[in-house]
């Protein structure tokens, strides 16, 4: 089989319609995409080789780093980053078509937790007392309401994934806020960049960094200091708890600039100077996709 004919394997965060399967289809299309219950699951399936690519959430504009995706990204050794998407997040409210006209008796309502966040001031009004059960995805909320006709439930995700599950959209944009995106990272087994059109001119490196054991005052200011004075930008700095007890932390950094530079490498050669340990999850280029609309 040529090279032109291969279809890689794309795991993603699944059921179909979940925000992570948008990503997955902006970047790679319909062929080859490969549904996964959990985060874990999609970062194991590249790890095993049982998929080319994995595609999964790391940040929100609103909630946060997805801690899962990145612990899940420290602790295994031999994955890197292909490119980054950034995709707009609009959050409906839904339920079964049997139940469009009863909105006031809904028992519960699902989706992811982050959706659950983003939709708090809503739900405080609206559903003040009902119980919010987390899924593993918006998607996942969607597909369980369809399933379940009987209970009076509904569910928080994306229009695609009212189409796609043939639910009633009771609501329209209930998240608080209204500039929320989530970023979603490509992971392989190999160093290497996705290339597509439209991609930021900039490259961005995500290294991440463990402080020397010894603990000396300022470390981390010199840490700051290798990136400061050669003017290497930084976009992101984060700490993460190594699990190895209280007060032990990794730090993840994102720099706009390639690894391969002279300026990076003089940057991981004084970190590791000055008793740090430094993995780099290689150098990738930014996508943005454009709001969703309605099919």
């Amino acid at each position: 089989m040529s090279e032109e004919d291969y279809t890689p394997i794309v795991a993603y965060l699944g059921p179909e319609a979940s925000f992570t399967h948008i990503a997955a289809t902006e970047l790679f299309g319909s062929s080859g995409l490969s549904p996964q219950p959990t985060i874990p699951d999609c970062i194991e399936a590249v790890s095993s080789g049982k998929a080319t690519y994995a595609v999964v959430p790391l940040e929100n504009a609103l909630e946060g780093s997805v801690p899962l995706t990145i612990d899940y990204m420290f602790n295994e050794q031999d994955l890197f980053i292909q490119a980054e998407l950034s995709i707009p997040i609009e959050q409906h409210l839904m339920v079964h078509p049997e139940h469009a006209n009863d909105l006031a008796s809904i028992e519960s309502v699902h989706s992811h937790p982050h959706a659950l966040a983003q939709c708090h001031k809503y739900l405080l009004y609206q559903y003040r007392g009902v119980p919010l059960i987390q899924t593993t995805s918006t998607a996942a909320a969607a597909k369980l309401v369809a399933e379940n006709p009987e209970q009076k439930i509904a569910a928080i995700g994306n229009r695609l994934a009212c189409e796609k599950y043939n639910l009633h959209m009771a609501e329209e944009s209930i998240h608080d806020f209204h500039f929320n995106h989530t970023r979603f990272v490509v992971l392989s087994q190999r160093k290497g960049q996705i290339e597509k059109e439209n991609h930021t001119n900039v490259p961005k490196t995500t290294l991440m960094v463990k402080l020397p054991k010894d603990d000396r005052p300022g470390v981390l200011h010199q840490v700051l200091s290798v990136f400061s004075w050669r003017k290497l930008n930084l976009t992101k700095i984060e700490s993460r708890p190594l699990k190895t007890g209280l007060g032990n932390y990794f730090f993840i950094i994102d720099v706009l600039e390639g690894e391969t530079t002279p300026l990076m490498k003089g940057a991981m050669e004084e970190l590791a100077a000055l008793g740090c340990t430094v993995r780099s999850f290689g150098t990738y280029y930014s996508y943005e996709q454009q709001p969703i609309r309605p099919l």
